[in-house]
């Protein structure tokens, strides 16, 4: 069996640094794999090279996607439009076109697979609509079908995002911190989603995640990027406190939900005021005439 993504020797240079380094992962069809890392760790980086919106550095190294090379040792292939269709990307921002309905932003999952013309027009069969509404249904969001995106909330927004990936017809999604920016009730509903899309769609899904205490919740296995290397693959249920602080150092609080008044007030006795709410994000702009 091929694997869903395959990822051999794979290194990224933005000048000076190097964002990912030699990494080479296996991940099999109808996994749910978190993928941890303090900030600048090259999470999102890895994500985008996997979806091949970017090439790695011009040196030997690949990534295939069921079987298929997306991209070759700095170039991505020509055909990877086509590989795309079966890898739906979930954006931390939402990416929805916030003046157009629910169902419409929903429906450019299928744009890579109708005719040109079509896509141009926006024009969708009768039964691409229902199969909007059906995804909507199972995302739990249904009855806001025909409200403009803007009106709706994060996690609702990011519902809608995860139904466009199910009327896209993915195989594999790519889930880029998709709940950074939501409160935490939000953010149990879109992994609670994201578990069952991988459950019952058999879909392979990678999600890219801050906290370690989420993706033990959720994902057998964890691979944790460190300076743009895999520092650990395995179990997440051994992912202790005192592994990740030794793999991490200073900034496994990051990974652990601390700050360094965390630890002044567990020395101190004095209680940590609660995090401010993280603001959400603009949604993307796509121009359409």
């Amino acid at each position: 069996m091929d694997e869903a993504i395959r990822i051999e020797r794979l290194t990224k240079t933005f000048g000076s640094r190097r964002a990912l380094d030699e990494v080479a992962l296996k991940v099999m069809p109808g996994e749910m794999i978190a993928l941890i890392g303090a900030s600048g760790s090259g999470k999102s980086t890895l994500m985008r090279h996997i979806a091949g919106f970017v090439p790695a550095d011009q040196q030997p190294g690949s990534i295939e996607i069921l079987g298929r090379p997306i991209q070759r040792d700095g170039r991505i292939v020509r055909e990877v439009r086509q590989i795309r269709r079966d890898i739906g990307f979930v954006f931390q921002q939402f990416n929805l076109v916030g003046r157009l309905p629910v169902i419409t932003n929903v429906l450019t999952g299928l744009l890579a697979r109708v005719p040109l013309w079509r896509s141009l027009m926006f024009r969708f069969t009768t039964a691409e609509r229902q199969a909007a509404l059906t995804a909507l249904a199972e995302v739990g969001i249904a009855d806001f079908a025909f409200q403009r995106a803007s009106t709706l909330s994060g996690g609702q927004q990011q519902r809608a995002a995860l139904a466009r990936t199910l009327v896209q017809g993915a195989k594999i999604i790519l889930a880029d911190e998709p709940i950074a920016s939501l409160d935490p009730e939000s953010a149990r509903k879109v992994m609670d989603m994201l578990a069952r899309m991988n459950r019952d769609h058999k879909l392979t899904v990678v999600v890219s995640l801050h906290q370690v205490d989420v993706a033990m919740r959720y994902c057998v296995r964890t691979v944790a990027l460190h300076q743009g290397r895999v520092v650990y693959d395995g179990p997440s249920s051994a992912l202790t406190p005192d592994l990740l602080r030794r793999l991490y150092g200073v900034q496994a609080g990051e990974l652990l939900n601390e700050t360094s008044e965390d630890s002044e007030a567990s020395a101190t006795g004095e209680a940590r005021p609660a995090d401010a709410e993280a603001p959400f994000l603009t949604s993307m702009s796509l121009s359409l005439t």
